[in-house]
């Protein structure tokens, strides 16, 4: 038998915006344990989005995140030896989970001078609801529809 689910851990909120969700972001763009660096990395990206876009950099943020957050994904299952694609919403930790992830790595994909650079123009397209994040999630969703057909193999 397996052992108790584990606990959830809770992050301390960020210093400048109070913010666990930015606390979240940051380690999540950590290497090598350089939690300043990445913490520097990310203001730096929020100021140059207050710049390029003479809004709210944190709520422009904010804006891309939400845009980029998938709301279904297919899960593979075998069933009777066929492995179909199956539809299944997203849990709101989760959503949250593949949304920073999905923007941090187009951010390193794109080509720029610095990280800070790179992040907030993917931040700023991605609040425009264009940009290769964006891209992804619509491809998710696009994926999921395909296969509706599969929905009801769902647990």
């Amino acid at each position: 038998m397996r052992k108790a689910r584990a606990k959830k851990r809770y992050l301390a909120p960020d210093p400048k915006f109070n913010d666990p969700l930015v606390t979240r972001f940051v380690n999540n763009m950590m290497y090598s344990g350089k939690k300043s660096l990445s913490f520097k990395i990310f203001y730096d990206a929020v100021d140059k989005v207050a710049e390029m876009s003479n809004e709210d950099g944190y709520q422009l943020w904010k804006k891309a995140l939400s845009n980029v957050m998938p709301e279904v994904e297919v899960r593979s299952r075998r069933i009777g030896g066929a492995t179909f694609q199956i539809p299944t919403e997203i849990r709101s930790d989760r959503k949250v989970s593949m949304g920073i992830k999905w923007l941090i790595l187009y951010a390193k994909k794109r080509n720029g001078k610095s990280m800070s650079e790179k992040l907030a123009s993917e931040i700023v397209s991605a609040s425009r609801k264009e940009g290769a994040a964006v891209k992804k999630k619509e491809d998710t969703h696009r994926m999921a529809e395909a296969n509706k057909a599969f929905s009801h193999f769902r647990v």
